[in-house]
């Protein structure tokens, strides 16, 4: 292990331990060291009264310090974005997934080592090694679902149709738990077996279970047809003639591992969850903060749906999310408590760069430290 792994597990261990404004749209709340008027110009790309913006809140100390938006939700209908619209989460949505995994393992009716083929009728027989635990952590080894879907198909791909697309595969990319690669199709098949030992479908389970509980009144693992998303931002992409619709793919369907739908505003009733262990308990709360250790004793940097880092020494979750027409960041800094969202309706750009910047206007001062890539710049297949 390397001195910088070991320093990154050194301070994961121990916060295992301690874990117990033109044309902008705006709240703010914070205090006089912060100068609010850096936060503008930070998103002046996303600040045109033609293209697609950009929803954010900085949450700090249990308070929303900042709730800002810029550039329009729908081109079309010229309907500005606000706090809140509602984004496609795209990958943000895998730390639900692995919430209501986690909620089915408290009240034992799942566990972290069971085998999925064990589980979930119609999982490939040569995946029997599969583990809950190596789906959640990213080291199942499973191949892409999208791999097999083929750039003609135009009926999307539901997560039921994950497991006929895996079962065209006869091996892993490495036997499970041995390595990490990032994976869609793992956390798809975590919604199809919410779904079957939960009783019920994985977008009604979300919202009995999680969105209910917690108030986020309009947040929707979305299924055309059968829900809606109020007050929905669509997507778009760039081009030499300006932005063009990029809503939809073949793939945008797929619930568990980017189907729900939220608001930064209703993302804040999820953040002060998360702190306050409203859904699962501390210890549990603290597994899923907490990276895979691999067999030649590296750090996977990656928890149950979310990247851990350290930022000067401080403890840094994260996750990004990049589909069809959206783009998304999450940063939290759990022992600061304080959380970043940046949410936009545009393929493209870096938010997690920006949610970093705004992060650091409420961290205490540090020395510089050299920068390192975040850690879905390097894991394999994150995207």
């Amino acid at each position: 292990m390397t001195d910088h792994s070991l320093a990154t597990a050194a301070l994961l261990a121990s916060f295992a331990l301690l874990l117990g404004c033109a044309g902008a749209t705006s709240s703010t709340r914070a205090p006089l060291s912060v100068d609010l008027r850096a936060v503008d110009p930070l998103f002046a790309a996303y600040d045109s009264p033609e293209g697609p913006g950009a929803s954010v809140v900085v949450i700090h100390q249990g308070q929303v310090v900042l709730s800002r938006a810029w550039g329009l939700a729908d081109l079309d209908a010229r309907t500005r974005a606000t706090p809140e619209t509602q984004y496609r989460l795209a990958s943000l949505t895998k730390q639900f997934t692995a919430m209501a995994t986690l909620l089915l393992v408290e009240e034992g009716r799942l566990r972290y080592d069971d085998r999925v083929v064990d589980v979930l009728p119609g999982f490939p027989a040569y995946l029997r090694e599969v583990r809950v635990r190596h789906l959640l952590q990213h080291t199942s080894g499973i191949w892409d679902y999208e791999a097999f879907v083929p750039d003609t198909q135009t009926v999307q791909v539901k997560d039921r149709d994950v497991l006929g697309l895996l079962s065209r595969a006869d091996r892993t990319y490495f036997p499970p738990g041995t390595a990490v690669r990032y994976s869609n199709s793992g956390y798809a098949v975590l919604a199809l077996l919410v779904e079957h030992v939960g009783g019920m479908p994985f977008a009604r389970f979300l919202h009995e279970r999680i969105f209910t509980p917690l108030g986020m009144r309009s947040t929707v693992a979305h299924e055309e047809g059968i829900s809606t998303v109020a007050r929905r931002a669509y997507g778009y992409v760039a081009d030499a003639n300006g932005f063009r619709p990029r809503d939809q793919s073949p793939t945008s369907a797929v619930l568990g591992d980017g189907g729900i739908y939220s608001s930064v505003a209703e993302l804040v009733a999820w953040d002060a969850a998360l702190d306050a262990h409203t859904l699962v308990p501390e210890a549990t709360q603290r597994l899923a903060w907490t990276p895979a250790t691999l067999p030649d004793g590296t750090s996977s940097r990656y928890g149950f749906g979310w990247f851990l880092d350290e930022d000067a020494g401080r403890v840094r979750l994260s996750h990004h999310g990049e589909t069809c027409g959206f783009t998304n960041a999450i940063v939290k800094y759990p022992e600061q408590r304080l959380t970043v969202i940046v949410l936009t309706n545009r393929a493209g750009g870096e938010p997690w760069r920006l949610a970093q910047r705004l992060a650091d206007l409420w961290l205490p001062p540090s020395a510089p430290v050299a920068t390192r890539a975040w850690p879905f710049e390097t894991l394999p297949n994150a995207r």
